[in-house]
């Protein structure tokens, strides 16, 4: 698809949600113009240099798949905001962080042509929050790369295990899911497995459960690891409190492992009834989720099957296309 003259923020293109939202949109967009600078997308100059790097080009319009919008350019802007978790959640947040959505964002959100969003839940928070115009938020969604499918190779480490795609911020609710693991039993015969390293705080929960050789940490992962460890799971438990999607569901979905996840945020909308719901906050409720899974070969395979079907809901190919869709406005221009 060609966008000529829309310039494309290529500083988000990484390993991380929005970073592979942004590599995907570039490899099936064709921007006229890349601003690429080694500093980080996200730091407090960036809106800045942003926008004077915009305003110094020939391009016509702006494109960003991060949440960072141009300061000080005339030029029209599409800007993707994922999720408000900065504001949302307490331990992601900080003043000056609030500061910043509150004196840069929320106007941003009203000076762009478009915002887009993920999800029908983050478009609700930032229509709530930014008292916008509900015709400004459009959701593209997020796809599924075509690395995760049922034909993957399982990992095979010599256990069963369920797996957690995950990292160490405090919404991802990781240390109710070691909790709800010990009070299963499950530990006798399956280990949990969560990406990533440990870090103390968790660790120190793990060793007083009795669970240090039964939780395991994959280390930094490709995505062709990631695809293995979700195709050899029992299944995968995502009991996150907050997402602006949640990929983890989709794509353990698509490699044919049922999923556990929370029936909060975006997930419900991620899994529809493919997933088995629980309540994040409930230890006993994941608990009785996973014991479920894995004593219950027809519900697995139900889960898995459902899963399949739903994952297909999610590709790049038709992301790409809404967001091209809403560029078309800039063009017009």
């Amino acid at each position: 698809m060609e966008h000529s003259h829309i310039a494309f923020d290529s500083r988000w293109i990484g390993q991380n949600g929005i970073g592979r939202f942004a590599t995907e949109l570039q490899v099936r967009l064709n921007f006229s113009h890349l601003f690429d600078d080694a500093s980080h997308p996200a730091s407090f100059a960036s809106s800045l240099k942003l926008g004077r790097w915009l305003a110094g080009s020939d391009a016509k319009a702006l494109y960003s798949p991060g949440f960072i919008p141009p300061s000080g350019s005339k030029v029209p802007f599409v800007f993707t905001i994922h999720d408000l978790n900065h504001i949302d959640i307490e331990h992601n947040s900080s003043r000056l962080k609030k500061l910043y959505y509150q004196c840069v964002i929320r106007p941003a959100i009203h000076q762009a042509e478009r915002v887009l969003t993920v999800s029908e839940f983050s478009r609700g928070r930032i229509i709530e929050w930014a008292d916008c115009d509900p015709e400004r938020v459009t959701v593209v969604g997020n796809g599924v790369s075509n690395i995760f499918h049922a034909d993957v190779a399982p990992m095979q480490p010599g256990y069963a295990y369920f797996f957690c795609c995950s990292n160490r911020k405090g919404h991802k609710n990781e240390k109710r899911l070691v909790q709800a693991f010990s009070q299963s039993g499950l530990y006798r015969d399956s280990k949990l497995v969560f990406t990533g390293s440990t870090d103390v705080e968790l660790q120190r929960l793990i060793d007083r459960k009795g669970l240090a050789g039964q939780v395991v940490f994959t280390g930094r992962v490709s995505e062709t690891q990631l695809a293995a460890w979700y195709r050899g799971a029992i299944a995968t438990v995502f009991p996150s409190l907050y997402e602006g999607f949640g990929l983890p569901v989709a794509e353990s979905m698509a490699c044919g492992t049922p999923v556990i996840t929370s029936a909060i945020s975006s997930m419900p909308e991620v899994g529809g009834n493919a997933a088995l719901y629980i309540d994040p906050r409930d230890i006993e409720s994941i608990s009785m989720a996973m014991i479920a899974v894995a004593g219950n070969s027809e519900l697995s395979s139900s889960l898995a099957a459902k899963g399949m079907q739903q994952a297909r809901n999610f590709t790049w190919d038709k992301t790409a296309n809404l967001v091209s869709a809403a560029l078309h406005r800039l063009q017009a221009r």
